[in-house]
């Protein structure tokens, strides 16, 4: 549970625009506008790339850029929390994206509220959020309620 949760709240983080955008207009990218180390990454996109949608190829120019500026320390989070998004079944899957859906449709004052109370919970010591999760799972629903409505007027 807490790696669903942990993933959840990465997932809320993410800035970058879903996979299953919908396409937009304008103009793709072409496969020789992208330098070669991002034909090297990409490379398993190479012989269907102009059919690709236009967002996607968007997508991946943008992610591929990033990937490639990444220091190898972030390189490596990142194949991680991939390969942690790789463990989860289909419905852990559904229920993460239904929750970053969510997340994006609450006022911005509200997600930096969020952001804020993950970076401090990310910030104690390992100890102290097992201590924190126990604590929280033994709630009865209504404390855990009123401690959520505590927690938004902060």
């Amino acid at each position: 549970m807490k790696t669903v949760l942990s993933l959840v709240l990465w997932a809320l983080l993410l800035a970058a625009a879903p996979a299953f955008a919908v396409e937009t207009a304008g103009s793709g990218v072409s496969w020789h506008e992208l330098s070669p180390e991002q034909q090297k990454l990409l490379g398993k996109f190479e012989s269907r790339w102009a059919d690709l949608p236009l967002a996607r190829q968007q997508s991946l120019a943008k992610g591929s850029k990033r990937w490639l500026t990444m220091p190898p320390e972030q390189r490596q989070q990142a194949k991680q929390r991939f390969k942690r998004w790789q463990s989860l079944d289909l419905e852990q899957r559904r229920e993460i994206r239904r929750m970053y859906r969510q997340f994006t449709k609450l006022p911005p004052g509200e997600q930096a509220r969020i952001r804020k109370n993950f970076r401090f919970f990310q910030n104690l010591p390992p100890e102290q959020r097992q201590q924190l999760r126990k604590q929280f799972q033994q709630l009865t629903p209504e404390e855990r309620q009123r401690l959520r409505e505590r927690l938004r007027k902060q």
